[in-house]
């Protein structure tokens, strides 16, 4: 798969970019289980691929990630939706880590597109442009699809917001 001479670059690469690859694939898709097998997959590919994204690997593997995410959410928009498990654990939440629930679960909500590149362009911290190669879009459309996700948004933790101020 990758020639003798690149698989200690290769190995170091995944050593360097596989959290940060789990992290925008777990925000992509919103199930640990699946974005390790996004990641998984996404690196055998880059494998494969080697003597041409070792130019560029961490924007050659997110792409990867980016596609692979996109491909799942056809797969799943053609099934009956799967049920969730949710886990009640009696553990008292600190206002952080409420907030941050609150935002990954309003984060869920939005359309995979805006999902997308609210989880590249914020949580990956990738330009409008390096967003635009990672979708496989125009730097217009990333900006319009920030603008109706922040909206989007702005009006499910509206409600939230309005109800913690009015209990304090």
């Amino acid at each position: 798969m990758i020639a003798r001479g690149y698989q200690r670059e290769f190995e170091e690469f995944v050593r360097e970019s596989s959290d940060g690859l789990l992290r925008t694939s777990y925000l992509l898709c919103g199930d640990r289980g699946h974005a390790e097998d996004i990641v998984q997959t996404a690196l055998i590919r880059v494998a494969r691929r080697w003597r041409s994204a070792r130019r560029d690997p961490a924007a050659y593997a997110r792409r990867v990630v980016v596609n692979l995410s996109k491909d799942r959410w056809r797969s799943l928009s053609r099934r009956p939706a799967e049920a969730g498990f949710e886990v009640d654990v009696a553990a008292p939440e600190s206002d952080a880590v409420a907030e941050r629930d609150a935002l990954v679960r309003a984060v869920r909500q939005l359309p995979e597109g805006q999902r997308a590149v609210l989880v590249l362009r914020y949580f990956e911290d990738l330009s409008v442009a390096d967003t635009a190669a990672a979708l496989g879009c125009t730097a217009g459309t990333v900006k319009s699809q920030t603008a109706r996700a922040l909206t989007g948004l702005r009006s499910l933790l509206a409600p939230e917001e309005e109800m913690n101020n009015a209990h304090r």
